[in-house]
């Protein structure tokens, strides 16, 4: 005998365990239970709430369902300027990663700046088992706003100084490799465009750099920046090309990738042969940066394997396993690209 269709909610509703066990006709526990494939409940019982389930479209709140659980299922992602295509193939890596972990995300942010207020309710408000923070702001008011309310918290590309684990690249040692290899091949009039004077990111390549040329002995790089942008990359280099030829850097680090395709746009733009007359060479190894008409000699940042060490940390916090905050740094990967000129060891065949 064939059973009865289910009595729909009021169009204005959608389908709940509530409206569930009513066109059942058992208790709303009995539905959560099975949906959950609780052993109390009977297989025959089981089979015919989920085959309902199945027939209307019925999803699980999952808000609704964190109330009673605990746990969400949802990792909360502060993601920087999405206008940077570093942060878009970080967001990919993120959702693929998280995915096969059987966790969804939630974009609570996207923008340059500090953590904003609306941000900050988000993290509260949706109830996620766990935060990952992308951008690069080293303001701790995320952070700060986890810790006080026992949401677990691990940044990924950035290093606060006040609170939580990271999984960085070795930024510091990507900046010493670039201004290295610039030095070997002659170069003897370095420059660099930095970002915002707040990011951790930002600081240590460019410290690294300037570390290097330093202990080289020579002239003191010239220094640019103030925010990460194409358009701040084209400004520097549009005050580089306006220098006297006898004054202009032979060589210039731009501290991401992003910066270094603005300057070459705009020591192009003014006939500046790139890398005949200026050399030029970023950090991330986006693939923007990789393609024509850039071919950027840069530091790829090992966004897959960042990914998948933040993961670990986070679950780890996420199953009540105390560990002390932590910093994990990975080295990048030289991609030789034509942007600059190089040690005939690294072009040579």
């Amino acid at each position: 005998m064939s059973q009865p269709p289910p009595s729909a909610p009021p169009k204005s509703e959608r389908w709940t365990v509530a409206s569930l066990a009513r066109a059942a006709g058992v208790a709303a526990s009995t539905v959560s239970r099975a949906l959950r494939n609780d052993p109390r409940i009977s297989p025959d019982v089981r089979d015919r709430i989920v085959a309902l389930a199945q027939e209307v479209g019925y999803t699980p709140n999952i808000l609704a369902r964190s109330l009673v659980g605990g746990s969400s299922g949802l990792i909360g992602l502060v993601l920087g300027p999405v206008d940077n295509p570093f942060y878009a193939e970080l967001m990919q890596r993120a959702v693929t990663q998280a995915a096969a972990r059987g966790w969804r995300l939630l974009l609570v942010h996207a923008g340059p700046g500090p953590i904003e207020q609306a941000t900050a309710d988000a993290l509260l408000q949706y109830r996620v088992d766990g935060c990952l923070i992308t951008s690069a702001e080293l303001s701790s008011r995320a952070a700060r706003i986890c810790r006080d309310n026992q949401v677990p918290l691990v940044m990924v590309n950035r290093v606060a100084w006040e609170h939580g684990s990271a999984v960085s690249c070795d930024n510091d040692a990507a900046g010493a490799l670039l201004a290295d290899l610039l030095i070997e091949a002659g170069h003897r009039r370095l420059a660099v465009v930095s970002g915002n004077p707040t990011t951790s990111t930002s600081i240590e390549r460019a410290d690294g750099f300037i570390r290097r040329v330093r202990a080289a002995g020579l002239p003191e790089p010239l220094r640019f920046g103030g925010v990460n942008s194409h358009a701040k990359g084209f400004e520097a280099g549009q005050v580089i090309a306006a220098l006297p030829a006898p004054d202009r850097p032979d060589a210039v680090l731009g501290v991401s990738d992003l910066i270094a395709m603005g300057i070459m746009d705009a020591l192009r733009e003014a006939g500046i042969a790139v890398p005949g007359e200026i050399s030029v060479v970023g950090i991330d190894g986006v693939a923007a940066a990789r393609r024509p008409p850039y071919r950027m000699t840069t530091v790829a940042q090992p966004l897959e394997d960042m990914m998948e060490r933040a993961l670990d940390l986070l679950n780890a916090r996420m199953n009540g396993v105390h560990r002390a905050d932590e910093v994990v740094t990975l080295r990048g990967d030289l991609v030789i690209g034509q942007s600059a000129r190089l040690p005939a060891r690294l072009t040579a065949g």
